[in-house]
């Protein structure tokens, strides 16, 4: 008797470019179906209609495609160095798969497979992830959300994004963290299934789950970003244990140069020829139709059948079993190092064991990890206080930042705008500790700042960049930061500070003269250094006043302020400085009065 099949609904939000759509779409029809019947849910959400016309092209010729449109053109932008999101495209697409679970929950189905529209799935995937058992699975992929960084997984254990494992309570040193997330990264190196805390892009969701209340809703009481991590949260509130799969590592198409892989992927994934039943034979033939559509070569007939490619089971010499997966009839499953020398066309080591496998490809990981870390540069944490921010520089500056640093720790002191969803957006894929004061501490600056410091001692800081939301280096400080982290007879840089008053232009007079002197924005932290605050309750410093103690160097790399660069934004300053301050007592008055004049001397800026 013929195992009964399990239905599954496949879904995908699809806002996409359309030859990263066509090799994703490609994917899917590769999928080895054994004893699945395969449904499709594809909502379009595109702008462009090269995209829209590839999935309408896709659902005509298959009657098991659902295809909706959006009917939405939100702008959606992203490069080949990252991605950017909001909040509100954030929840429009948990919108999405929240639909999607609920037509899986309506029309019974055993499985919803969720899938971002950039990546490239072994055809083994389905099968095996359903053969795990498993309520709530993810199949690994990974990406270099930076160029040049460590590849990363798409999973995590806790919080936001930190990867590595930790008990509550648990306080870690920095050098703690780091060893056990080299060790996290190795562990998922090697073939296998391990419990997690969080996981998206491609992920297996089960009937019991769903009608347990799986979701991607918002918790209202948690402020992480992205919808995986309100999904992940309520999981893991039902009882619902979350887990990754590392046999068959997905391809993410995460910038338009990845395109390059897939050739090289597929042909990887390929599975030798195996004896084939009539049950399986139209999947069989469906995965020679990708081929052929591929090639150029295959004919279509109207009701979307592929012509001149039957096979029965005389065609596998007889045999009566269906074949089996990758996993159970010995191929090897390939790690993500394996995977990167294939890719490159690095010579294999010769084939062992997969347990001796899986140890060697961890030992080379962990290697390669210690070499990072002798040759890593120090951390450089980005620290800033900011309140409502949103129409002002805050996205420009950090997006620019995000280049050099590798942590932020930003106080919000009591935006009322979107300020703290761009943080989150523009630093995606950098630790961020964001901090959100109710009531606004900047009557009392001093207590501010002081907040701002302890903020970032608990992040154990190795490097600390204070700058204010309106502040942005000249684009060679991009490439100079390096050799000034890595300055071993220094502990404090100073820069000069340049006061735009139009895009091009700054001020300088006998008022405005910020640029012919040195402050201190960049600062070594040492442990053993008693820093110490000024108490004045404006113009206290961003820094401890007492840092100029340690050694320090001046830069002639120079720091762009924009805060003064439009006539509304001067105007709002002056009014807060006369609110604050009238009588000059913390500042000089008589710049106070000059922020308003009609004719001051401006200077051009070159880079």
């Amino acid at each position: 008797m013929n195992e009964s099949k399990k239905r599954v609904l496949l879904g995908s939000p699809i806002h996409q470019k359309p030859h990263i759509l066509q090799e994703f779409l490609n994917s899917l029809l590769r999928l080895r179906r054994v004893n699945i019947e395969l449904d499709f849910y594809l909502i379009d959400d595109n702008e462009d209609e090269a995209s829209s016309r590839l999935l309408e092209e896709f659902a005509a010729r298959r009657n098991e495609v659902f295809l909706q449109s959006s009917g939405l053109h939100d702008a959606y932008i992203r490069n080949d160095t990252t991605h950017f999101w909001n909040s509100s495209l954030v929840w429009k697409v948990a919108g999405f798969k929240n639909l999607m679970i609920r037509r899986a929950e309506a029309f019974d189905y055993d499985y919803l497979f969720l899938i971002d529209s950039d990546l490239i799935l072994h055809p083994d995937t389905l099968l095996h992830l359903i053969g795990t058992d498993r309520d709530i699975i993810s199949e690994v992929f990974w990406t270099q959300w930076q160029p040049g960084t460590l590849l990363q997984p798409q999973v995590w254990m806790h919080d936001e994004y930190n990867q590595w494992e930790a008990e509550p309570g648990e306080q870690l040193s920095q050098e703690e963290i780091n060893r056990r997330f080299h060790q996290f990264l190795a562990k998922l190196q090697q073939p296998g299934i391990y419990e997690v805390g969080g996981l998206g892009a491609c992920t297996l969701i089960s009937r019991k789950a769903i009608t347990a209340g799986a979701s991607y809703d918002r918790v209202r009481n948690i402020s992480y970003w992205g919808e995986d991590r309100h999904f992940c949260i309520r999981a893991s509130a039902l009882g619902i244990p979350l887990y990754v799969d590392t046999h068959y590592p997905a391809l993410h198409l995460y910038r338009d140069s990845d395109l390059d892989k897939v050739a090289d992927f597929i042909r990887l994934c390929r599975v030798e020829p195996e004896v084939i039943t009539q049950e399986d034979a139209e999947n069989e033939c469906a995965e020679e139709a990708v081929e052929q559509v591929e090639a150029g070569t295959a004919e279509v007939t109207e009701d979307g059948e592929n012509e001149g490619h039957e096979r029965t089971a005389a065609d596998g010499a007889g045999a009566k079993a269906a074949a089996p997966s990758a996993a159970q009839d010995g191929a090897k499953p390939w790690t993500e190092a394996e995977a990167l020398q294939r890719l490159r066309k690095e010579p294999l080591p010769e084939a062992g064991a997969d347990s001796i496998k899986a140890a060697h490809a961890a030992a080379e990981f962990a290697v390669s990890f210690e070499r990072r870390a002798a040759l890593r540069r120090p951390k450089l944490t980005l620290t800033m206080v900011v309140k409502n921010e949103g129409q002002r520089f805050l996205r420009q500056v950090l997006q620019t930042h995000r280049q050099y640093i590798d942590e932020a720790v930003i106080i919000d002191d009591g935006s009322t705008d979107g300020t703290a969803d761009i943080c989150r957006e523009v630093l995606q894929g950098i630790p961020l500790h964001l901090v959100r004061n109710s009531i606004s501490k900047f009557s009392n600056e001093s207590e501010l700042r002081k907040q701002q410091w302890e903020e970032v001692v608990k992040t154990d800081p190795e490097w600390i960049l204070s700058l204010d939301a309106d502040e942005i280096f000249e684009e060679r400080f991009a490439g100079d930061i390096d050799s000034l982290l890595r300055e071993d007879s220094c502990d404090l840089f100073c820069f000069r500070l340049y006061d735009f008053w139009d895009d091009r232009h700054y001020r300088e007079d006998k008022y405005w003269r910020s640029h012919l002197s040195y402050r201190p924005f960049l600062l070594r932290y040492r442990k053993d250094f008693s820093y110490a605050w000024n108490d004045l309750p404006q113009h206290c410093g961003r820094l401890p006043e007492n840092v100029f103690e340690l050694p320090h160097l001046l830069s002639n790399l120079r720091l762009k302020h924009l805060g003064w660069s439009k006539a509304e934004l001067r105007l709002d300053k002056y009014l807060r400085y006369m609110l604050l301050d009238p009588d000059g007592l913390y500042g000089w008055k008589e710049q106070y009065m000059s922020i308003l004049d009609q004719h001051p001397n401006l200077v051009p800026w070159t880079e």
